[in-house]
């Protein structure tokens, strides 16, 4: 479904180019999904689930919360720049299929960076609304994987690290945030992004 969706939009995918993709037969198919959409759901909630664990992953339970939202942003941005359709099938496809998916998006990750600040005991700072943040980010992806750009999200970084720890921690830790993501990932990113 992934890569049918990359290339025909689900719109264009049928059942045929799903079953060509995973080298099975129609009846394998029906077997596991009632239909095109089932596997798609399927697989916008597989896709969700590697997102969730790439998060989870990148950081370790001492981090204080703002040390492990950079190193989750990071992490998503990586791995959504190593799996374009994978990223294409999430900002794109998943919205366009089913609008609702950006709720399941913020009920995932906003009560996620929130409980982050809430177990370290540390202060928020409310200026900001996370939704709006999180509508932000989401708008900075999207414009990077339409323009075929993928494999330079994590050139988006900063704004994202910015978006992510502003709303909890505050404009000036926010910013050092931001400097301390871009002195670590300076060695990766080449002179010419």
């Amino acid at each position: 479904m992934v890569r049918s969706c990359a290339e025909k939009t689900y719109a264009g995918t049928t059942i045929s180019d799903i079953v060509a993709h995973a080298s099975i037969s129609r009846t394998t198919f029906y077997k596991h999904f009632s239909g095109k959409r089932a596997c798609f759901d399927a697989t916008v909630d597989a896709c969700i689930e590697e997102i969730r664990a790439v998060a989870r992953e990148s950081h370790t339970p001492t981090d204080p919360p703002a040390e492990a939202v950079p190193k989750a942003t990071a992490a998503i941005l990586q791995r959504m720049a190593e799996k374009p359709a994978l990223a294409q099938l999430l900002t794109g496809d998943a919205i366009a299929v089913e609008p609702a998916v950006l709720d399941r998006y913020r009920r995932l990750m906003l009560p996620a960076v929130a409980g982050l600040w809430d177990a370290a005991g540390e202060p928020r700072d409310q200026h900001i609304d996370p939704r709006l943040a999180f509508g932000r980010a989401q708008l900075l992806i999207f414009n990077q994987i339409a323009a075929g750009n993928a494999a330079r999200l994590p050139d988006l970084l900063p704004e994202l690290v910015y978006l992510a720890v502003a709303p909890f921690a505050g404009h000036e830790e926010a910013l050092a945030q931001v400097r301390r993501a871009e002195d670590e990932s300076a060695p990766e990113r080449s002179p010419s992004r």
